[in-house]
């Protein structure tokens, strides 16, 4: 008798390929050894959470899922607003400005009547709930949980910490992995990202953070490896999102587009600034789009500016020049090391609030943060994958694992059976 297939992912949110090795996270080293290794694992552009997410779950490029950021611009009344796509409520403003949210399906609908999809997330809100957004499945979350077809369900009593990611992940093993069994399960922790955005990068409070999300993936995986030995054929694949970069300087791009004349087009809601961390969008109306455009060679020789592309050259890096997107900037870089010997430190786009100046930041196409990590888990092979791989592939992996239709992804498939 064929024996049920299901999946589980484990997401390390903001942990970087770098960090995995035997000093640092001997559990992931160890899974490492013991797993179809992703050795080039590429994450996405902007390289940010709530984008991360979209594309981990609908296996496609921000150019077809269509979040554009953790940061966004919507259309509304004629202007663009730019709005915070990690708040609970982001989702009524995207449908209501664009009449849907992502443009295709993602992994809970596809196995809406085939198994099911049940994730347990501590990230944002609006993370999480990108990860099905138009509620075909169960998303448990402390700002509010959700069942199949929108019906609120009790918030996840969890606190936004490595606590919190501890009390989720004993709940995710004995409530989702030993209980419910769905066909998809998605674990996604905030740490290390949630410790590492308000401390330097190797200091003791990130070692103390990798130690925790350690202690969480050995849990799901005694789980995995228990539920194994009782007959239950599991994928599990544990990766992240994005890594980390050093915050060195920052800049308001909004404050320069105005000393640059854009300032009236900028306060009409005809230009705007949606920035990403160490990265920033560009979004304009008609009627600020050559302003916008006129100022962007300019822009190139700031010394906070280390690319600014435009238009069509978006979908280089897998994006696409759509709802009022004109231009992305990617932040400088530099080849300083912080006090704990990591190099690499960035501008970043100032977005109104205090910038933890050393601490850890991503969103653009740095060398660390769109270097993600994944182990691909089936109990019996194990190397390195020699290609190249990405966030885009871990939906059709999990859809060709339980033998559902790969039509519809950008990405493809890491394992042959």
């Amino acid at each position: 008798m064929a024996r049920s297939r299901r999946t589980v992912f484990v997401c390390c949110d903001g942990l970087g390929c770098d960090w995995v090795r035997p000093d640092m996270t001997p559990v992931l080293e160890a899974l490492r050894r013991d797993s179809l290794w992703c050795a080039d694992h590429r994450g996405v552009f902007p390289s940010v959470t709530r984008v991360s997410a979209a594309s981990i779950a609908t296996g496609c490029q921000p150019a077809q899922h269509g979040l554009h950021g953790n940061r966004m611009g919507l259309f509304e009344d004629g202007r663009i607003v730019v709005r915070d796509v990690g708040a609970p409520d982001f989702r009524d403003h995207m449908r209501r400005a664009t009449g849907r949210t992502l443009h295709v399906p993602a992994l809970a609908e596809r196995v809406a009547a085939d198994g099911g999809f049940i994730a347990y997330s501590n990230v944002s809100p609006g993370a999480a709930y990108f990860l099905d957004p138009d509620n075909f499945g169960h998303v448990h979350h402390r700002s509010g949980s959700w069942a199949p077809g929108g019906k609120a369900i009790d918030a996840m009593p969890v606190t936004h910490d490595a606590a919190g990611d501890w009390a989720m992940t004993q709940r995710f093993c004995s409530e989702v992995l030993a209980d419910a069994k769905p066909a998809v399960a998605f674990l996604w922790l905030c740490d290390p990202d949630h410790t590492t955005h308000a401390v330097p990068l190797g200091s003791p409070a990130h070692v103390e953070a990798l130690v925790g999300v350690e202690r969480c993936v050995a849990e799901v995986r005694r789980t995995v490896e228990r539920l194994r030995g009782e007959g239950e054929e599991i994928l599990l694949l544990v990766g992240s999102d994005h890594g980390h970069e050093t915050i060195g300087d920052s800049v308001s791009i909004e404050a320069w587009l105005s000393a640059h004349g854009l300032g009236p087009a900028v306060a009409a809601g005809d230009v705007a600034v949606a920035g990403q961390g160490t990265s920033a969008l560009l979004y304009a109306t008609d009627r600020g789009r050559a302003g916008l455009l006129g100022v962007l060679a300019d822009m190139r020789r700031e010394v906070w500016a280390d690319d600014v592309v435009a238009g069509q050259d978006l979908a280089t890096k897998g994006f696409a020049a759509v709802g009022g997107v004109v231009a992305a900037v990617n932040m400088s870089r530099d080849g300083e090391a912080n006090p704990y010997g990591v190099t690499g430190r960035r501008w970043v786009a100032r977005e109104g609030k205090p910038v933890p100046i050393g601490s850890g930041q991503h969103g653009g196409w740095g060398p660390d943060e769109t270097r993600p990590f994944l182990a691909v888990n089936d109990g019996r092979a194990a190397g390195a994958l020699g290609r190249a791989t990405s966030l885009a592939d871990i939906a059709p992996t999990i859809a060709h694992f339980l033998g559902l239709p790969l039509a519809g992804f950008d990405g493809t498939p890491l394992q042959s059976t």
